[in-house]
């Protein structure tokens, strides 16, 4: 998903409005979808590759104010620029406190606009990036053995092979090659990799999980 052309959806039930964002937006470079109302975005669903939202204020149907505390519930990670021509301090806080990346109030400068949408265009690519990285760590996690997994949660305690034998009642040989693999597998280069990785799986120190 990290690999996809950076999108701009753009949500604004004035047609002119939409189209002369997406005019702008284009002629930078971007990819542009433009779009009348959050339910035509839940339908088209969520382009491939790095994403930005410019969404309206006041939309028909869901307002985007709404649609944040939809998606913050959700805890889906979507970048929001917010646009409108109404706005007010207490809407802007409002917007702001629930993670909007920029609060535009129309007519707003063009520079102010992509200056938000570079942020953050650059914000979501990061957290993709991490997702991809943090998948293909379960995935490995997910090859361990049970046994393995046992070992690994007793490992990254520091505890020593003869104590994780004793632990496990068996014999030290047996936990240097479950220890081995788990390194193999984890593609851990060093006992601190591999806490690190244990810290990011959340797992427990001396309770493997998924077991």
């Amino acid at each position: 998903m990290t690999e996809g052309r950076a999108t701009v959806v753009v949500i604004d039930d004035d047609p002119a409005i939409r189209e002369a964002l997406g005019s702008l937006l284009r002629s930078v470079g971007f990819d542009v979808k433009l779009l009348t109302s959050v339910s035509d975005f839940l339908k088209t669903g969520r382009p491939e590759g790095p994403t930005c939202l410019v969404l309206d204020v006041r939309l028909p149907g869901q307002s985007g104010l709404e649609f944040q505390r939809e998606l913050s519930r959700g805890s889906i990670q979507l970048p929001i620029i917010f646009i409108t021509g109404h706005g007010d301090i207490p809407m802007s806080v409002q917007a702001m406190k629930g993670g909007a990346i920029e609060f535009l109030t129309k007519p707003f400068r063009d520079q102010d606009l992509l200056d938000a949408v570079h942020f953050g265009l650059a914000r979501d690519r990061e957290w993709l990036e991490t997702e991809a990285a943090l998948a293909n760590l379960r995935a490995r996690f997910e090859s361990l053995t049970p046994r393995e997994r046992e070992v690994m949660a007793l490992v990254v305690t520091g505890r020593l092979n003869k104590q994780i034998a004793a632990d496990l009642g068996v014999s030290e040989i047996t936990v240097k090659v479950h220890r081995s693999q788990v390194m193999q597998k984890m593609h851990a280069r060093s006992l601190p990799e591999l806490a690190r990785m244990a810290d990011k799986l959340n797992l427990e120190p001396g309770r493997p999980q998924g077991s």
